[in-house]
Order: structure tokens, then sequence, then C-alpha cells
């Protein structure tokens, strides 16, 4: 499912969309990769499109400080300990496309 461009996600940058499920989703870009992930800290429900995106693909929630890996959604930091869910994501010309949830 179309969900957003190329343009509208910068390096560095942090977009929430729905996805095809329905959930918000942050879309960013890593070293030119468009990685996707469930826009929800699994600490304490709290919009990770909110955070900050680090150079090296880390996503920081704003609210207490859990970090996580924007491209599989591991755990980096406390007090999270559990990982974010991270879906399918392609690009046809200048469209992302969001697929399925990954586990």
């Amino acid at each position: 499912m179309p969900v957003a461009r190329l343009a509208d996600v910068a390096e560095g940058e942090i977009l929430s969309v729905t996805a095809p499920d329905g959930a918000q989703v942050c879309l960013v870009r890593v070293n030119g990769e468009i990685c996707a992930l469930l826009d929800n800290c699994s600490h304490q429900n709290y919009p990770l499109s909110a955070g900050s995106l680090e150079p090296d693909g880390t996503i920081e929630c704003v609210w207490h400080g859990a970090r996580f890996d924007a491209r599989t959604g591991a755990v980096l930091g406390p007090p999270a300990v559990d990982g974010i869910p991270t879906y399918e994501v392609a690009v046809d010309g200048d469209t992302i496309l969001l697929g399925a949830r990954r586990a």
C-alpha cells in the first residue's frame, strides 16, 4: 500500500504514516534505506515519532529514553524490554509501499 513519497522521508527524520492494518508506523531513512516500525514505544505506549533518530539508526523515545534499532525494532536501551514490530517496505519509483507487519 502506498504511504508516502521518498521526498517525504528525509535522512535522519521520522515520518508517522498509517499502515494497511490501520496502525501508526514510523518511516525513517537510515543511510539511504527506508525502514518502518510501529509508532509506539513498547515501554509506555508513547509515539516514537515524537522522539529522535540518531545517525546510526537508533530511535530514542522522548518520554523515558528507551532506544530501538529502526531497522530491526530491537531494544537497544532501557527502560524498554520488548522490541518494536517492523513492517515490510518496498520502493517503486518515488513511492514508498508498506507491506505486512513482521513479528
